[in-house]
């Protein structure tokens, strides 16, 4: 999918929130980039259904769907499936790595978003990969 697709459908599914109240702004990319967690997730689920036997032929009407980069659909599904272990460890290293890798924030955008220090957000960082890098090899 690519990034700016992401963000149309990301928007339209926050406009759609009648009863938004962003607290602030870490809440607000908080839930932009579980948003987009979530959309990439469904169309990974959605193609994986059409891989293993859906039998339809998928017709992109925008042409930007081609599938044919990124990540393989298995890889997308571990890794949200990681993230969700990883958020019952350690809820702000699974946040950091959902607004970095979902979001794509900056480290000091990460800081501000959940008021703690750029090194703070790059010992998560580096925390989290660790973590995600052998729960994902452990998968396999």
């Amino acid at each position: 999918m690519q990034p700016t697709a992401l963000v149309h459908e990301a928007y339209l599914h926050l406009v759609d929130q009648t009863a938004a109240d962003w607290k602030d702004r870490a809440h607000f990319f908080a839930v932009a980039a579980l948003a987009m967690r979530q959309i990439v997730i469904q169309r990974a689920r959605a193609r994986n259904t059409t891989k293993r036997g859906g039998g339809q032929q998928r017709v992109e009407l925008d042409g930007h769907d081609r599938g044919d980069g990124g990540a393989d659909l298995d890889e997308i599904l571990a890794l949200d499936e990681a993230i969700g272990r990883l958020a019952q460890l350690h809820e702000r290293h699974a946040k950091v790595v959902e607004l970095r890798f979902f979001g794509g924030l900056t480290t000091e955008e990460i800081a501000a978003a959940l008021d703690v220090s750029t090194r703070t957000v790059e010992l998560d960082w580096r925390a989290a990969r660790a973590w995600l890098k052998g729960a994902l090899s452990s998968n396999q």
